[in-house]
């Protein structure tokens, strides 16, 4: 089961991106912020009804969300982790708060800075992705110390942690950083290396996530390729899964997925943007079915190529897992915990 938590820091810095191909076949190059602030001045004519791309059947749900709501406080939530004993940790604004059962709020740390994502050891332990560099506090919160700052290219999005280390993710250099668990760096994996036959992370935007599998291999996002890959703690790529389609067992847009999940049973929780969905797919990365589409994520309409896209599709939602299998859904537009469950009978491909 993975436990740690990811972020977005999408609005650091801007990019360039290659828009989706309609049934017309329009295809257009624009430059934009991640965050949809500024548009990229390309007519009304290209547009698209969000609404119609993210239709699938209805069957394909097996979740519900039958609990309500944890509300976070914060004005912007980036990242969420599940902890040993189940608690949750969401970290935003300049904080990392700790929900009990309930959504009862058992801590509230206050921070120097703007935290991006956070992790929980097994034994206890918490990791704190700021912007350029990770902080370390015990089960208390008592302050550990804080590891080498990594320069102003950096951006940290992700932590894992496996029983000796500790790896993060840093969008900004696009490279997964293993740590020894007292901070001293220990390798570099998934920079562009051709005798590896390792072809370098594509990162168009701030979402780049990490986890550690039961079977001893991390899990990376290649976003930029639609896919997650699989290498061993020393770099070495071993295989991948993912495609890019408008179809609900594929990825689309320009950097899908940009969080996920490992649940107990190894399957994996992918999370988009653009085209918000959360779904499962089995432990060899076949679609068994939907947590959730548009319509329960976040209110549908039409979106335009490259013109202003909607603020809120254009976040990523994190999700996390916890021990009873439930999905925990990080809403940045409402700043909440959304706690979905697995139907009763529900089945791979949605059948019942």
């Amino acid at each position: 089961m993975n436990r740690c938590g990811k972020g977005t820091n999408a609005g650091l810095f801007a990019l360039i991106v290659v828009g989706l191909a309609i049934a017309a076949g329009v295809v257009a190059v624009v430059r934009f912020d991640v965050r949809g602030e500024k548009g990229s001045g390309l007519s009304r004519d290209y547009v698209y009804d969000t609404a119609e791309l993210g239709k699938f059947d209805p069957k394909l749900i097996l979740y519900d969300e039958s609990i309500r709501p944890i509300a976070t406080n914060f004005s912007k939530s980036r990242g969420i982790a599940v902890g040993l004993r189940g608690d949750i940790f969401v970290a935003g604004d300049r904080a990392v708060r700790v929900f009990g059962e309930g959504g009862v709020l058992k801590r509230d740390v206050d921070l120097d800075g703007q935290p991006v994502c956070v992790c929980a050891g097994d034994d206890g332990t918490v990791y704190i992705g700021m912007r350029d560099h990770v902080e370390v506090y015990d089960s208390g919160f008592n302050r550990l110390g804080s590891w080498e700052g990594l320069g102003e290219k950096a951006v940290l999005t992700s932590i894992a942690v496996s029983k000796e280390d500790v790896f993060v993710a840093d969008a900004g250099n696009r490279v997964v950083l293993r740590y020894d668990r007292s901070g001293k760096l220990v390798k570099r994996i998934g920079e562009k290396d051709a005798e590896r036959n390792i072809p370098g992370f594509v990162i168009p935007s701030a979402y780049f996530d990490v986890a550690m599998a039961a079977d001893g291999l991390l899990r990376v996002t290649d976003p930029g390729r639609h896919r997650i890959e699989a290498y061993t703690v020393d770099g070495d790529l071993e295989f991948w899964w993912g495609k890019f389609s408008m179809d609900v067992d594929g990825f689309c847009g320009c950097c899908n997925p940009v969080n996920f999940a490992i649940l107990p049973d190894g399957s994996f929780v992918t999370s988009e943007k653009g085209l918000m969905r959360v779904k499962i797919y089995d432990p060899q990365g076949e679609f068994v079915g939907v947590v959730a589409g548009p319509e329960q994520l976040v209110e549908t309409g039409t979106a335009r190529i490259g013109v202003t896209p909607s603020e809120d599709t254009a976040r990523g939602f994190d999700v996390a897992v916890d021990g009873r299998g439930r999905v925990l859904v990080l809403d940045t537009i409402k700043n909440t915990v959304r706690i979905f469950t697995r139907r009763q009978g529900a089945d791979a491909q949605g059948s019942e």
